[in-house]
């Protein structure tokens, strides 16, 4: 089966049309958050503001603390000092019961993609809906179709994720993801080892998704064309800081020397020389 993936086509019933201009809502905040491991400091005092309804980036160096920050962003770790706001929910400090309502609102989609490698596809999309709805198994089958024709992969239901490439198993934890009904998405390096082709496809994925389905998401990469396909705006995290922050058009564009040196590729910036 063809990895090229068509685009979703975008509902008119998309909750939340324009979220994403300038004057939206911060519906994720981070304010002066610090995280350390041992003697490392991997966050020191970031601060973030993500709207409602875009698609945020997150790039930098390897080892700042960008996938750390998604694990504080669903309690799964806890801050050593600062705040963590889900809308009006506060996380760091949350209650068990709270807790959970706020990652009931989240999708999280792992760069391994976490799927039970015992199950089949379908299975495996049913989880959310069977452990957490009171549907009815003929009506789970029909969600499950639904969400896996949206990632393209509903001829593959009864595979086992064993013989999936690595796309298509990016492609059926998104329709599990989907199949939660979150609000809120986190991608963590959703294109690690794929080819071209593939990247192209999960980040115009990524963005159907978004136009679809109005979600607000956060998305942490290396890759830059998947940053520039899916992003709204990117924010570079470097020394545990947000050091810049931009649309995805500016950003790429930006004459901040941390980042022109990032977009290089790691080249050493020299004075005077073309950016």
């Amino acid at each position: 089966m063809s990895d090229r993936v068509p685009p979703i086509a975008a509902t008119p019933l998309a909750p939340d049309p324009g979220a994403t201009a300038a004057g939206a809502e911060a519906l994720i905040r981070l304010v002066g958050v610090h995280k350390a491991f041992g003697g490392k400091h991997v966050l020191n005092g970031l601060d973030l503001e993500v709207r409602r309804g875009e698609t945020f980036v997150i790039l930098g160096p390897s080892g700042t603390g960008k996938s750390v920050l998604l694990k504080l962003l669903v309690g799964l770790l806890k801050p050593d000092r600062g705040e963590i706001w889900v809308g009006r929910q506060r996380v760091d400090g949350a209650r068990d019961r709270e807790l959970w309502e706020i990652r009931g609102r989240i999708g999280y989609l792992f760069q391994s993609s976490a799927l039970i490698n015992w199950l089949t596809v379908a299975e495996n999309v049913a989880l959310p809906l069977s452990e957490h709805t009171r549907l009815r198994p003929h009506e789970i089958d029909q969600r499950v179709d639904e969400y896996l024709g949206k990632v393209h992969m509903l001829q593959s239901k009864y595979q086992m994720p064993g013989e999936l490439s690595g796309g298509q198993k990016r492609r059926v934890a998104l329709a599990r993801v989907l199949a939660g009904t979150p609000t809120i998405i986190l991608y963590d390096e959703p294109t690690a080892g794929l080819d071209p082709v593939m990247t192209q496809n999960i980040a115009a994925l990524i963005r159907s998704v978004q136009l679809e389905f109005g979600v607000t998401s956060i998305l942490v990469t290396h890759d830059l064309p998947c940053a520039s396909e899916a992003g709204d705006r990117v924010a570079f995290v470097d020394g545990g800081k947000v050091v810049h922050c931009d649309t995805t058009e500016q950003f790429m564009h930006t004459d901040h020397p941390a980042v022109r040196n990032f977009l290089r590729g790691g080249r050493p910036v020299v004075p005077g020389a073309p950016r």
